[in-house]
């Protein structure tokens, strides 16, 4: 507990250092002036939604987990099952590789469909974070099946209606090899395309963050310049100037298009805008990539999106399809102990019946401190 005396000493440290930061707040909220005029009113639309969401490593911890597993499972809002992998840091990269192909070298899975339409047959091809000098490889593996199902949805699905199709995250990444995400993108684009050319379906895609280090660098400065204050839903492109402040790396930022200034963008085939989906001042602002090609269609994307964002439960004015998929993506409950109840089992076949009470006493203190804590 801070005393009256450190009370005085924090507080006065506290104003020095935001009188000393506000003119640099002053500068800031000239900027988000600057966004006013291109600030545009959401017209609602109806459309089916498709999203996506991997289970974080928060859904699937079981309190015995001696091998560090971790479950990959991507689902969509409809709740059904587009990818399920199980893998530790000790599992042989290279195998899990070779898994996505069947013998005849044809893809077997999402992720196999992806790599094989990149043209690389290894992992590590496809990431160089992928080599297994980082225990964190795992995590790179689950974004890698998210991109990949969402590959899938996008070139290898079939639409009976105009679909917007939602990515929890902004349609940007660092993971991929060189350009292969811009390869990536393009290739999703072609499939857009060709649905149309074929089907007459629109398509589109779009991703939303609930956080980014932009809209967390300009959240005062928009809120003080009342720039959504117009009483609507609305949305407002992101200029390059906030970007460029916000960012280090130009290439996560740069549309994929300009090749103006030093190494090409390969981290983004996204235009990042801000959006309101609520009609009030205190409404939350969220950060949405959409294609940079389909940019034009920016109007209708949002019109889309905010009429699944008025159903959102339990976050208000989040789209709802997002949600839905999240509940459907998460390990918990029953499912984590049928999880853990594989996993004791499968280590106590491997230490045999006279080492199996050391298993269950270590499960039973797991089990403990997991209560404990919670």
């Amino acid at each position: 507990m801070f005393d009256a005396d450190q009370i005085k000493q924090l507080k006065q440290l506290i104003g020095d250092q935001v009188e000393a930061g506000r003119v640099e707040l002053d500068k800031l909220v000239e900027q988000a002036h600057a966004i006013r005029s291109a600030v545009k009113v959401i017209k609602p639309r109806a459309a089916t939604s498709v999203a996506l969401m991997a289970s974080d490593g928060g859904n699937n911890r079981v309190a015995f987990n001696p091998f560090q597993l971790q479950v990959v499972r991507v689902v969509d809002s409809n709740g059904k099952e587009l990818c399920l992998e199980v893998v530790s840091p000790i599992s042989d990269i290279e195998d899990l590789g070779r898994r996505q192909f069947d013998d005849d070298g044809s893809p077997r899975t999402a992720l196999g469909q992806m790599m094989h339409g990149l043209g690389v047959d290894t992992l590590k091809g496809l990431s160089p974070m992928m080599s297994g000098k980082s225990s964190s490889w795992v995590l790179v593996f689950r974004d890698l099946c998210e991109w990949a199902t969402l590959y899938d949805l996008v070139c290898h699905r079939d639409y009976a209606v105009d679909t917007l199709i939602v990515r929890d995250g902004l349609l940007r990444s660092k993971i991929f090899s060189g350009d292969l995400f811009v390869k990536l993108g393009e290739q999703m684009y072609d499939a857009i395309e060709r649905i149309w050319q074929r089907d007459r379906r629109r398509v589109w895609l779009v991703g939303l963050a609930k956080k980014t280090q932009v809209l967390e660098y300009y959240r005062l400065a928009i809120s003080l310049s009342g720039v959504f204050d117009n009483g609507a839903a609305s949305f407002a492109k992101v200029p390059a100037e906030m970007l460029d402040k916000a960012y280090v790396w130009d290439e996560y930022t740069r549309d994929v298009k300009d090749e103006s200034q030093g190494e090409k963008p390969k981290f983004n085939f996204g235009s990042m805008y801000f959006v309101r989906f609520g009609p009030h001042s205190g409404d939350p602002i969220w950060t949405v990539d959409i294609m940079s090609r389909q940019d034009r269609e920016a109007q209708a994307i949002f019109g889309y999106l905010q009429a699944d964002a008025v159903a959102g439960f339990p976050i208000p004015l989040y789209p709802n399809c997002i949600q839905q998929a999240d509940s459907f993506s998460r390990v918990a409950d029953l499912d984590l102990d049928i999880i853990e109840d594989q996993l004791v089992d499968a280590v106590r076949d491997q230490v045999g019946e006279d080492k199996a009470p050391v298993i269950d006493a270590l499960r039973l203190a797991s089990d403990v401190a997991a209560r404990r804590y919670e």
